[in-house]
């Protein structure tokens, strides 16, 4: 994949090997892959629509969720990244940092901790600080996300994108990759202000 369209503020950089994984070898651009993995997103929702199993606190539900989403696309999809990049842990603390997180998530649910909207935009900063997977970890983050608020609090889903692409440089996009930024501070009001509390 030659990238002739620059990558938008935050997106992560793929290495060598992991372009190596594409499954189609006739993507050259950055907005091919983007069309490309939204058609593999669209089948990753309606299998997420139709599921029976209710426990997204967990990793299998964490991988399982992002091989739907990309695996279409990807070979690598569902597996915890082996390389470092520029945002995200260790690769080696991947997995404890996931479980810390899907144990706090659940902890925040049955002692009341934080009102929906609150727990959703913290469990979708620590989900993206993490940085599970070489590529697709917004758009993973926002549908686990919706999931989570779904299944934990019956609340319906943060309008993440609010009729505007996430995927491209916009004034929406940059306010999300913001609020981010600053929550890594420790700073959250920003990203309460983009879920909508």
């Amino acid at each position: 994949m030659s990238g002739a369209t620059p990558d938008p503020d935050g997106a992560t950089p793929l290495d060598p090997d992991e372009r190596e994984g594409l499954r189609f070898s006739h993507i050259t651009t950055r907005g091919e892959l983007n069309e490309l993995e939204q058609a593999n997103i669209q089948d990753g929702l309606l299998w997420l629509s139709r599921r029976r199993i209710r426990n997204v606190l967990t990793e299998d539900f964490m991988r399982g969720l992002h091989r739907r989403l990309f695996g279409q696309v990807w070979k690598w999809a569902g597996e915890f990244r082996r390389t470092e990049k520029n945002i995200g842990v260790d690769p080696l603390m991947i997995a404890i940092e996931l479980r810390m997180l899907l144990d706090d998530a659940r902890w925040w649910v049955e002692h009341g901790t934080y009102q929906p909207l609150e727990a959703a935009a913290r469990f979708h900063h620590r989900l993206v600080f993490i940085h599970l997977f070489p590529n697709g970890n917004g758009r993973h983050a926002r549908i686990a996300t919706d999931a989570y608020l779904e299944e934990s609090f019956d609340h319906p889903p943060v309008d993440w994108a609010a009729g505007h692409d996430l995927l491209h440089t916009s004034e929406r996009r940059n306010a999300y990759i913001a609020a981010l930024r600053e929550a890594d501070k420790g700073v959250y009001q920003p990203l309460f202000d983009f879920v909508g509390i």
